[in-house]
C-alpha cells in the first residue's frame, strides 16, 4: 500500500475525530453538571449509557489482547449494566392495560345455581342469558377458525379411503 493512498483517509479521521471530540465535550467534563439539568429518567440513562461505553470499551480492550472475557468481571459488570437498560426501557413504555372479561354465561350459571328452585321467572332470563352468550362463544369460534382448503378436504377423503383398505386388507390375513 502507497503512503499517498493513506493520506486522505488520515486527513478525514482527523476531522472525524476533531467532530467526535466537540460532540463529546459536555460528557469528557464534568458529567454532574450535564445530569443536573436532565429529567430523572433521562439522568438514569445518561449514567447507564456512559457506563455502558466505559464498560464495552474495556471488555474489547481484554478481547483484543486475547483475555477471556466469559469468566472476567468486566462480564458481569456488561450484564449488570443490561439488567439497568431493562429496568429503564420497562419504565419508558407503560404497562399495557389488562382487558379484564367477564364469563357472562360462567356468571349465569353461578346466579342461576344460587337461585335454584326461588323464582321461575328469574330462572328462565338466567337460561336465556346462558343460552345467547353460548350462542355468541360459538360464533366468535367459528369466526376464528379458517375454512379448509379443498386439497386438505381431498386429502382427508383419500386418507379415509385409504383406511378402509388398510382395514379390508388387514382383516383377511390371519394373526398367529
Amino acid at each position: 500500500m502507497d503512503v499517498s493512498d493513506i493520506t486522505p483517509a488520515l486527513g478525514k479521521l482527523d476531522t472525524d475525530l476533531d467532530e467526535l471530540r466537540d460532540a463529546l465535550k459536555p460528557l469528557l467534563g464534568d458529567i454532574a453538571d450535564v445530569s443536573s439539568k436532565l429529567p430523572l429518567l433521562d439522568k438514569a440513562k445518561l449514567y447507564v449509557l456512559v457506563s455502558y461505553a466505559i464498560e464495552s470499551l474495556l471488555f474489547s480492550a481484554l478481547r483484543l489482547n486475547e483475555v477471556e472475557t466469559k469468566n472476567h468481571a468486566i462480564f458481569s459488570e456488561l450484564t449488570r449494566v443490561k439488567q439497568y437498560f431493562d429496568k429503564i426501557q420497562k419504565l419508558e413504555v407503560p404497562m399495557q392495560e389488562r382487558d379484564t372479561t367477564v364469563n357472562v354465561e360462567a356468571s349465569a350459571r353461578i346466579i342461576k345455581f344460587d337461585l335454584s328452585g326461588n323464582n321461575k321467572k328469574i330462572t328462565d332470563k338466567l337460561n336465556e342469558l346462558i343460552a345467547k352468550e353460548r350462542a355468541k362463544a360459538e360464533q366468535k369460534a367459528a369466526e376464528k377458525k379458517r375454512p379448509a382448503d379443498e386439497s386438505t378436504l381431498k386429502g382427508v377423503a383419500q386418507t379415509g379411503e385409504n383406511l378402509s383398505k388398510r382395514q379390508k386388507s388387514g382383516s383377511s390375513k390371519k394373526r398367529k
